[in-house]
């Protein structure tokens, strides 16, 4: 398995270290429940750095990535991110990731699991196009710093920059813990406001501590991949392999905000697929709720009655509702907030109700 350049620092923490896309990742440092409340009321620091880096350059840059990518890359302003998927020519999603767009450039952040493969097919479609595309993942560490204490926490040990004008999904560059033009974005997979820091492989160790340092008295904490996911599934936000895949139907996942089917856009690949899907259609993403002892989990099928009308995406126990909760495609005409269910649990059902997404959002404290 890889390892990220804070690997021994996880290991030295007592960390739950776990194969996660290749890389020995860290689950969780304590209750993966207690993880969860720490980044909802303080904050969390999470090594990201298995996640795949791609700089995309040459005067072509941008029309590569309008090439391969759903989202319009061309109207982002420089500074901004945008979400979008990578798909195949039926409208299947390969991989989702975030575009950066640089005042020279494009920079991407992909998956772990599928970054090699996502690498080659971006340059596979480069064409006649003027563009390069270099991985840094291996020369790079990502950090994140997740909760409502996160800004108070990196301006400790960041200078030239002005944290509070990193809109969301925007970014800058600033010195951090003496790193100058270090990028710094605001994006957050947790559903909380937070910043992610891209850093010299080198350093990745040493930033690490200096935030733990920095933060420790406003409460900050390690928080493992486990967290994250229970985390990002409170905020309704998808993940590759459970609300998206290669198999599914992204037009009935949620994502209409990145696909750009306009005109402006023009052809990209996977747009005719992507246009034939969105016909297709008959299911909706939905969040679920369960009473009892047993969690939704992927693959579950929901029935009403005798017949079965969904199948659960993803699930696990609410750290912030303190209930079951799953995100689920349930059959159109069911897919309303209150409707019941019942989750079948090998051969047992339990009762679900329909919720809308997202279960938490910060802005509405719900």
């Amino acid at each position: 398995m890889k390892q990220t350049p804070l690997h021994d620092v996880h290991v030295a923490l007592g960390a739950r270290m776990v194969e996660f896309g290749g890389w020995h990742m860290p689950l969780q440092y304590g209750s993966i429940l207690e993880e969860g409340k720490i980044v909802r009321t303080a904050c969390g620091l999470f090594d990201l750095s298995h996640m795949g880096r791609f700089q995309v350059q040459g005067r072509d840059a941008v029309a590569l990535v309008d090439r391969v990518c759903t989202n319009h890359c061309a109207k982002i302003p420089t500074g901004s991110i945008r979400y979008s998927l990578l798909c195949n020519e039926e409208g299947r999603p390969l991989d989702d990731l975030l575009i950066y767009r640089d005042a020279v450039g494009v920079y991407l952040v992909v998956n772990a699991s599928n970054s090699e493969r996502d690498l080659a097919w971006i340059r596979g479609h480069i064409g006649g196009l003027a563009a390069e595309v270099r991985d840094e993942t291996s020369d790079t560490a990502m950090l994140a710093l997740q909760g409502p204490r996160s800004q108070e926490i990196l301006a400790k040990i960041t200078r030239a920059v002005d944290l509070a004008a990193i809109r969301y999904y925007a970014f800058g560059f600033g010195t951090v813990a003496g790193l100058k033009q270090t990028r710094i974005s605001r994006t957050g997979y947790t559903g909380e406001d937070g910043f992610e820091l891209y850093l010299p492989k080198a350093e990745g160790a040493r930033v690490w501590q200096e935030l733990l340092a920095a933060g420790t008295p406003a409460g900050l904490k390690p928080i493992g991949l486990g967290a994250r996911d229970v985390l990002r599934l409170e905020a309704g936000m998808a993940l590759y392999g459970h609300e998206l895949s290669a198999e599914g139907n992204p037009r009935e996942a949620g994502i209409e905000f990145a696909l750009a089917l306009t005109p402006a856009k023009g052809d990209f690949i996977g747009r005719a697929g992507l246009e034939r899907l969105g016909a297709a259609r008959g299911a909706r993403l939905v969040g679920i709720t369960t009473e009892g002892p047993r969690v939704p989990r992927q693959g579950q099928e929901l029935f009403q009655g005798g017949a079965k009308v969904g199948v659960v995406a993803s699930g696990g126990v609410s750290p912030t509702l303190g209930t079951n909760i799953g995100s689920a495609f349930v059959k159109l005409g069911l897919d309303k907030e209150g409707v019941e269910l019942e989750l079948d649990v090998r051969g047992k059902r339990q009762s679900a109700r329909v919720r809308e997404l997202p279960f938490y959002s910060r802005t509405r404290k719900k």
